[in-house]
This record gives C-alpha cells, sequence and structure tokens, in this order.
C-alpha cells in the first residue's frame, strides 16, 4: 500500500542534535500510538513495510500549529511539549508527527517542507 510517517520539526528552536532526534523520537511514538487507535491494520502494514518515515522543517511555531490542525483533521498526529529538563522552557511545542497514513495522503500536506 506505502505507508509513511511525517516528522515536523521546528528549525527556529536551534535545538541540539540529541534534542531534536529526543523530540522526533517522542512525536514518532505518540503518533504510532494514535494512530493504533484509528487502523492498527496500517500501523501492522507499515511495521511490515519498514516504517518509513520522513523529517521535516518548518521556519516557526506559527507554521507547526498551522500544518498540524490541517494534518489532524485526516490523519492521526501528535504534538510534542518539551518538559523543560535541558535546553527549552517547559512546555515549548518542539515538533509533531503525523501517521503512519497512506503516502499519497502524506504527501498532500507535506511535498511543500524541506528535509531537515
Amino acid at each position: 500500500m506505502g505507508l509513511k510517517q511525517a516528522i515536523v520539526v521546528r528549525s527556529d528552536l536551534k535545538m541540539g542534535r540529541g534534542k531534536l532526534a529526543a523530540q522526533a523520537s517522542h512525536a514518532s511514538l505518540l503518533a504510532c500510538r494514535m494512530a493504533e487507535k484509528h487502523n492498527r491494520e496500517y500501523v501492522n502494514e507499515w511495521e511490515k513495510e519498514g516504517q518509513k518515515k520522513i523529517v521535516l522543517k518548518v521556519a516557526s511555531l506559527g507554521e507547526l500549529l498551522e500544518l498540524y490542525e490541517k494534518m489532524k483533521k485526516e490523519i492521526p498526529c501528535a504534538l510534542v511539549q518539551d518538559a523543560g529538563h535541558t535546553q527549552l522552557e517547559p512546555g515549548t511545542i518542539t515538533c509533531f508527527a503525523a501517521g503512519p497514513a497512506p503516502e499519497e495522503k502524506v504527501d498532500k500536506f507535506v511535498r511543500h517542507l524541506k528535509l531537515l
């Protein structure tokens, strides 16, 4: 079928590589759990296909939230807020993940974004 997950990260926060990887991991896992509630078959197939992911960037919180609001209407999404233990203030929204969902559905929303 061709399923994938999109992870969208704010580039304006200038997170360190480790911090960014942790935030993206949180988003991926949370979105997968949400997707399981909506369509377990998609998650099973995505896992069999190798768990395809794409990590993209946006320039601001506003851009991230605008995209999140559009995508969550059609695809299970999870928004990540940092706990504030290290580099960021508590509650800082860092990223979100959408899916897994059919690639064409994901691409409809993110094809204009650049890879991280």
